[in-house]
């Protein structure tokens, strides 16, 4: 090998070898002049062949020149020497290489913070020496810049960079890890690389790189429904529109109808995606739905889904769901009767409904040549009874429907009495009545007295009549299945026979009164003449009055107080007569008994006494006076006036009373118009 040769070979060697440790590249040196020194040697010899080849032979100098075995020897071994070393030292230089380690992608929410992680290692780096840290942003593949270095005595963050605000670097505590700090991470971050670059003196490099990907949560979707009715005759429409705003990356939109996903079908759906990109980078999407509906989809409930990117995740966002409204033919159509429900009677307010299962705006209804889905009669008869028909048409679609029901009115005639209006009836004889009323429905008749049931059934049978019989009999027809249907008539019965005097119990009396007043009550049709007298023939003056059952007769008597007072009342008709004596007996009032005069020596007693109930009277008499004017006692906003009401002159009244001559009794009293034959 030439010195030339020689040098060039060294000269990467040299440089190779300042990225060494320092005994190595003591070693470097060593060989580099151990190998100088051969290639010199190696001139020298070339040198002198030369020279001797151009002497004359067997000469002395010739002689001299002549070399040793051994020069050729040394000469011949140098170069495997030196490439020996050569490959020692590219074999070292290989083994030295720095390993970066990094992430291919970190995510980060728009506005966060991402931390990228640039972790290096080499064989023999202890975390001492020279050592310089790098850190590149690649954008697009073209724009490469540094935005920090860091070497063993300064770390710098580059000036007038997207960054150069925004980051810091720092070390986790960890050898061999930094950490690079974004903050609020922006949409133009997204894509872009971010290049750790590692060199230690004595190792060599290394390199990573890792990519940040920016995420923004859109806002709720939004979804609106089309507000007119669509046709099924018609073409594909639109049905709703979906819109969500704001998100990074562009937000999917997907329709679902029945919770069932929809996407395009040639003629029957058809979704329509419109993004936006606004000034922010933000993505804005909204997304048509049109679709050719079917009479099924009149209760289909239809929605859009959002789908988006998180960090690490894909989420999810639902709108509320829709309905929309969808007219189509119709194919059946049916008639009732809305009210009443059940039977109906005459009376009732009856209304129709007629309705098809159809939806069309150009339906057309009629009902018994009435407009209208509905009819409303009131106050029907039994003459409203028939078929009434309705008739549906869709012009639009040339659809005519029609269908029927059959009406009937339940009716109950009005109550027929045998006799009618007002009966007499003889005393103690029987009597016989019919009741009854013609009705579409199955009845129940019932007789009432005085809001009391009496009879059950078409016939009312009173036997041996009297007085108590007489009075108004009602007649009450129902019919069962129908509540409130129901019709009545009355029944007047009068009694006629002989009077009957009632206070024929009440004939004996004991008053300490000089005069007494004594009622005569008779019950009797037609009315009695009624008299009042004395056993010793003297005719005593009355009041008499009609009742609705007779007559009542009042008459004052004096008493005898001598001897019993022996008073008759009589009464007749022309179909008999009938009396009744009253015996009064005067007895004397009782009188006091005079008190025994008090011995002298009580009172000593009594006197004391007194006076001690006087004082403490006095006493009491104050004290209530005294909180009346403070108005702790009687309500002194209003005088009450205590008056004792005198009695009058007491008088005993004899009286027969029963339930049918009390309100005959008490008319009597308050003065009735009395009898023609009153004395």
């Amino acid at each position: 090998m030439s010195l030339s040769e020689c040098l060039r070979a060294f000269i990467p060697f040299l440089l190779q070898c300042s990225c060494l440790p320092p005994s190595l590249c003591i070693i470097c040196l060593l060989t580099l002049l151990l190998s100088l020194s051969l290639s010199l040697s190696a001139v020298c010899t070339e040198a002198v062949l030369q020279v001797r080849s151009r002497l004359p032979l067997n000469t002395p100098q010739h002689t001299h020149l002549c070399l040793r075995p051994t020069t050729m020897a040394v000469r011949d071994a140098a170069s495997p020497l030196l490439l020996g070393l050569l490959c020692l030292l590219h074999t070292w230089g290989a083994r030295a290489t720095v390993e970066v380690n990094m992430e291919d992608k970190v995510e980060a929410v728009l506005g966060d913070t991402a931390r990228i992680t640039c972790m290096f290692k080499s064989q023999d780096f202890g975390g001492s020496g020279g050592m310089t840290i790098k850190w590149y942003y690649v954008k697009n593949s073209k724009e490469i810049k540094q935005i920090y270095s860091q070497d063993s005595l300064q770390s710098t963050v580059e000036k007038n960079t997207p960054y150069s605000e925004r980051i810091t670097v720092d070390t986790t505590g960890t050898v061999g890890e930094v950490v690079l700090t974004i903050r609020d991470v922006q949409l133009s971050d997204d894509e872009v690389a971010f290049n750790c670059y590692v060199k230690i003196i004595g190792e060599g490099t290394g390199e990573g790189t890792t990519k940040l990907k920016v995420f923004k949560t859109p806002e709720d979707p939004t979804i609106q429904g089309v507000e007119q009715g669509i046709s099924v005759s018609d073409e594909m429409a639109k049905i709703a529109s979906c819109e969500v705003e704001n998100g990074y990356p562009k937000p999917k939109i997907t329709w679902y109808r029945d919770k069932m996903p929809l996407h395009n079908i040639p003629d029957v759906v058809k979704v329509d995606h419109r993004v936006t990109s606004k000034s922010s980078g933000l993505y804005s999407v909204n997304s048509d739905l049109n679709m050719k509906v079917e009479k099924k989809d009149k209760d289909a409930v239809f929605y859009c889904e959002v789908t988006f990117l998180v960090p690490g995740a894909e989420k999810m966002l639902e709108t509320n769901s829709i309905n929309i409204t969808v007219f189509y033919p119709p194919t059946t159509v049916n008639l009732w009767v809305e009210s009443p429900k059940g039977k109906i009677k005459e009376g009732d307010t009856v209304e129709f409904l007629c309705a098809s299962d159809g939806n069309s705006e150009s339906q057309f209804f009629m009902i018994d040549n009435n407009e209208g889905p509905r009819l409303k009669m009131e106050n029907v008869t039994r003459h409203n009874s028939r078929v009434y028909v309705c008739v549906v048409e869709d012009f639009e679609n040339s659809v005519k429907l029609l269908t029927n029901t059959s009406v009937f009115v339940n009716y109950l005639d009005e109550v027929v009495i045998e006799p009618t209006g007002s009966v007499l009836v003889d005393w103690k004889n029987e009597f016989l009545a019919t009741c009854n009323a013609l009705s579409s429905l199955r009845t129940k008749t019932t007789w009432f007295k005085n809001g009391k049931e009496v009879e059950k059934g078409h016939h009312l049978s009173l036997k041996a009549v009297t007085y108590d019989t007489a009075g108004t009999y009602d007649c009450v027809v129902t019919v069962p299945e129908i509540q409130g249907m129901q019709a009545n008539a009355s029944l007047q019965v009068t009694v006629q026979g002989p009077p009957e005097i009632i206070e024929k119990h009440l004939s004996e009396a004991e008053t300490n009164e000089r005069e007494l007043e004594l009622t005569c009550h008779v019950r009797s049709y037609p009315t009695p003449n009624i008299t009042w007298g004395t056993t010793n023939g003297k005719i005593i003056s009355s009041s008499n009055h009609m009742t609705n059952v007779g007559a009542k007769s009042v008459a004052k008597v004096q008493v005898n107080i001598t001897s019993n007072t022996n008073v008759f009342c009589n009464a007749s008709n022309k179909f008999g007569k009938d009396s009744v004596t009253y015996v009064i007996k005067f007895t004397k009032a009782e009188t006091p008994k005079p008190q025994e005069k008090a011995q002298k020596g009580s009172y000593g007693v009594v006197i004391p006494v007194i006076i001690i109930c006087i004082l403490l009277l006095a006493i009491l008499g104050s004290v209530l006076y005294f909180l009346y004017k403070k108005g702790k006692i009687c309500n002194r906003s209003g005088k009450k006036d205590f008056t004792k009401e005198k009695s009058s002159k007491d008088k005993i009244v004899v009286e027969m009373k029963s339930d049918n001559t009390e309100e005959a009794i008490l008319l009597g009293v308050n003065g009735e118009k009395q009898l023609p034959n009153d004395q």
